[in-house]
């Protein structure tokens, strides 16, 4: 079958109708940390192109029902990703967690794994200093500036890793991370899936690539993943079938994740998602039962 071109006029008015009708409807290894290959924009550059077309249609958008955004499927989604990112549905035991990976983006923190080399880490750290001058991290800002973009601690040893932790003990700073989780990765990736016409579950798949792949538009970061899976399949929203084109964007998402030096496990897609899509649970109904690096999770 010939690959169609990329389709990027995401249409509105008549399918719609179909968007709405969607969301009303309902291998063994240790858990790697979060590998982004690309961190979010800087403020104030240039948005990706899906990301604009999603701005301008805020309205029919956000009239649509919450799917993933109401409060129990948030909850949901953050034990997902917790189970695949730290083998447990404990997501707010992360707040704390920090460790270099070995990955080429230096630190990697946090409850979405935030890094220190790819920006998101940087504007976490300055959303909450900018509130909460005194805090344990302030100190550091000039050398998270410094090292963005790299995979270096220079500025950071000693002491970052614990400031760290000790930062992680304020309400404040958790809600900052929740805050920068939501800003940078869950509220984008939620409103361009309702905008390419998928359901809860559609909206959990882009959220969790978002995460793990970062919001580039390369081959290997989540605009770049999505765009070639409009090359091979309609999106909901084009009139498509919903599940055929999850599952192309799955089958692209694991190919970047196979494509990369480090990190390489694929059990997030095998063993989850994509059951969940072959059971034909478009709206991420309960229970959930899934497995990454051999281990069974249940959410009742």
């Amino acid at each position: 079958m010939p690959v169609k071109p990329v389709t990027r006029l995401v249409l509105f008015g008549a399918p719609i109708a179909i968007v709405a009708s969607i969301l009303f409807s309902g291998g063994d290894s240790e858990p790697p940390s979060i590998t982004r290959t690309s961190g979010p924009e800087k403020p104030g550059t240039a948005k990706p192109e899906a990301a604009g077309q999603a701005d301008e249609h805020t309205e029919e958008i956000d009239a649509l029902p919450p799917g993933l955004a109401a409060p129990s499927m948030k909850e949901t989604a953050s034990r997902l990703v917790a189970s695949a990112e730290a083998s447990t549905l404990d997501w707010r035991s992360q707040y704390g967690a920090i460790e270099d990976v070995g990955d080429g983006t230096g630190y990697t923190a946090g409850i979405v794994g935030f890094c220190s080399g790819t920006n998101d880490m940087l504007q976490l750290v300055e959303a909450y200093t900018e509130k909460h001058p005194g805090n344990p991290l302030a100190p550091f800002l000039p050398a998270l500036r410094a090292v963005d973009g790299t995979d270096s601690h220079e500025g950071l040893d000693p002491g970052f890793t614990d400031a760290w932790r000790e930062a992680a003990e304020d309400p404040a700073f958790r809600a900052a991370q929740d805050a920068t989780r939501d800003r940078l990765y869950f509220e984008p990736a939620v409103r361009l899936a309702k905008m390419d016409g998928l359901g809860t579950l559609g909206q959990f798949i882009y959220y969790d690539a978002m995460v793990l792949h970062g919001p580039g538009v390369g081959a290997d970061g989540f605009y770049g993943i999505r765009d070639a899976a409009m090359g091979s399949a309609d999106t909901a929203a084009e009139g498509g079938d919903e599940a055929a084109y999850l599952d192309a964007f799955l089958d692209e998402s694991r190919s970047a994740i196979r494509a990369r030096k480090v990190q390489r496990d694929t059990t997030r897609i095998d063993t989850a998602q994509r059951v969940f899509l072959r059971e034909g649970n478009l709206g991420l109904r309960k229970p959930l039962v899934w497995q990454v690096y051999g281990e069974t999770f249940r959410i009742t």
